[in-house]
């Protein structure tokens, strides 16, 4: 898939490297810190869903409304990490992009600084 053809809503606690590193690449990017600073989750991830983007955020909570509650998500990409810093969040953020660019859409992505677990998301079970 080409970088043009995916869309992501990037959460404010993953901050403005990674938005730069995305949208330096050819993707499309909408910024919460940018955006609507302090918004609600329920909001982003409805924006995230009614436009069609893929989440990523540092923020677990996200993954409680999306598996336990049931909201729906295109994708979601969950970075957990013990190295917060800048140049972590991209590398990572790039390594998922290598590893599952092309089918993110559908699936909740976790990310830790040494692994990269995806799963379906619960409404395309």
């Amino acid at each position: 898939m080409k970088p043009s053809e995916l869309s992501f809503v990037v959460d404010e606690s993953t901050g403005r490297t990674v938005v730069d590193f995305l949208r330096d690449r050819g993707y499309r990017v909408l910024s919460i810190i940018e955006y609507d600073p302090g918004a609600k989750d329920a909001n982003i991830i409805q924006r995230a869903y009614d436009e069609h983007r893929i989440l990523i955020t540092n923020d677990k909570d996200f993954g409680e409304l999306i598996f336990r509650h049931k909201y729906p998500a295109i994708g979601f990409i969950l970075l957990r990490l013990k190295d917060e810093s800048p140049e972590n969040r991209v590398r990572v953020v790039d390594a998922v992009l290598e590893r599952w660019g092309a089918s993110l859409e559908g699936y909740a992505v976790t990310a830790t600084d040494s692994k990269i677990r995806r799963r379906s998301l619960p409404l395309n079970q």
